[in-house]
């Protein structure tokens, strides 16, 4: 077990090992008090380990109950958000009771919009049971719902009180499901660690490596938080060095939308890296071996990077993004692996740098 202390303006543990959900109402028990829980969590997870987790609460002493949402990004919508705030409500929940979020991102977003705002702040533990979950969206503190005009743009920034992740989870990960949130494990190598990017290209972190050597993963996880950690305390509501974070997201958010989020977020982000990469490769401000790093990298890891979508479909969609401020967005742009930096982008340009990463993926004008 790893213990990884986050020091945002409310600090935190993220703690990484096995069977932390039979001891997680012992845990959310010395960290936050209160009286009731809520576990909220989706159809496909709920039925797997809801029960284990409220078990756990109401030996801790919590009157603890559940609710589940529709499982899917569709699902991540204000209907989810409403219900869920009913639900707290219904059981007379108050804002020193605790919301324990169980499940992937979906879950995490949502219930974590709804801790945020419920009696204008309540208490929240993340217990993430996906990959991508585990290593990006669990940590940092960004809550949030889609709207018809594009993803995430309602939402807060509200800090767990503690991060519970259970790798043995994993385990009932696809492993198409597992390969998508190793788009995030890539990612966070090529903005801050070449170690850990090398490392993964002599060792990839497969759901083979997941079933026959567990305790492999560990570690990576752990390093991936601690990086993302490492991000946040310098920049906790992402004005300045956090936009690193979103390196591949305006891209990939974008292409999500185009395929109604069908695709998973790690396989678009995967898709974005690769368009930004080659574009900035193109223009000579990256090296010319790292766009082949990443798709080779992503390609060992199960992760689609050719974006069938044409420049001009992905520009409309992206132009909703919230990094977006008037007619410039803020882009992530590498130069080499582990070496990325935040270039306001003017709007016609990031059009063009979508339509040249598409091109030279498509080995056009060459």
């Amino acid at each position: 077990m790893q213990t990884i202390h986050v020091a945002t303006g409310k600090p935190y543990d993220v703690i990484i090992g096995t069977r932390l959900l039979e001891a997680s109402g012992e845990q959310i028990r010395s960290v936050c008090g209160g009286t009731k829980a809520m576990v909220v969590s989706d159809t496909n997870v709920g039925p797997l380990y809801a029960q284990i987790v409220v078990e756990s609460l109401r030996a801790a002493g919590y009157d603890a109950d559940t609710f589940w949402f529709e499982a899917g990004e569709e699902h991540k919508r204000a209907e989810a958000y409403l219900a869920i705030l009913e639900a707290l409500a219904a059981h007379e929940m108050s804002r020193s009771d605790v919301v324990v979020a169980l499940g992937g991102g979906v879950v995490g977003d949502v219930a974590g919009f709804a801790a945020a705002t419920y009696m204008r702040g309540c208490t929240l533990v993340q217990m993430p049971t996906s990959l991508l979950a585990m290593v990006d969206s669990s940590v940092g503190g960004k809550t949030a719902i889609d709207l018809a005009g594009g993803k995430n743009l309602a939402g807060a920034f509200w800090q767990p009180s503690l991060v519970l992740a259970d790798i043995g989870c994993l385990a009932t990960l696809t492993p198409e499901q597992f390969a998508d949130g190793c788009g995030e494990v890539i990612k966070h190598g090529v903005i801050a660690d070449p170690e850990l990017f090398s490392y993964l290209e002599e060792t990839p972190l497969t759901y083979d490596l997941l079933m026959t050597y567990p305790a492999a993963v560990e570690p990576i996880i752990a390093r991936n938080v601690q990086i993302k950690r490492n991000v946040v305390q310098m920049d906790e509501r992402e004005t300045s060095a956090r936009k690193l974070l979103n390196f591949g997201h305006s891209i990939g958010h974008a292409i999500e939308a185009c395929d109604n989020y069908q695709t998973g977020h790690g396989t678009c982000v995967a898709m974005g890296m690769s368009l930004i990469a080659h574009a900035a490769a193109g223009r000579g401000v990256c090296n010319p071996k790292v766009p082949t790093r990443i798709e080779e990298l992503c390609k060992l890891h199960g992760l689609a990077t050719r974006c069938t979508h044409e420049a001009d479909e992905l520009y409309q969609v992206a132009l909703h993004d919230k990094k977006r401020s008037g007619s410039a967005i803020d882009l992530v742009i590498p130069a080499e692996i582990g070496a990325c930096s935040i270039v306001p982008t003017d709007l016609d340009d990031f059009h063009a740098i979508i339509a040249e990463g598409i091109a030279a993926q498509r080995g056009e004008g060459k």
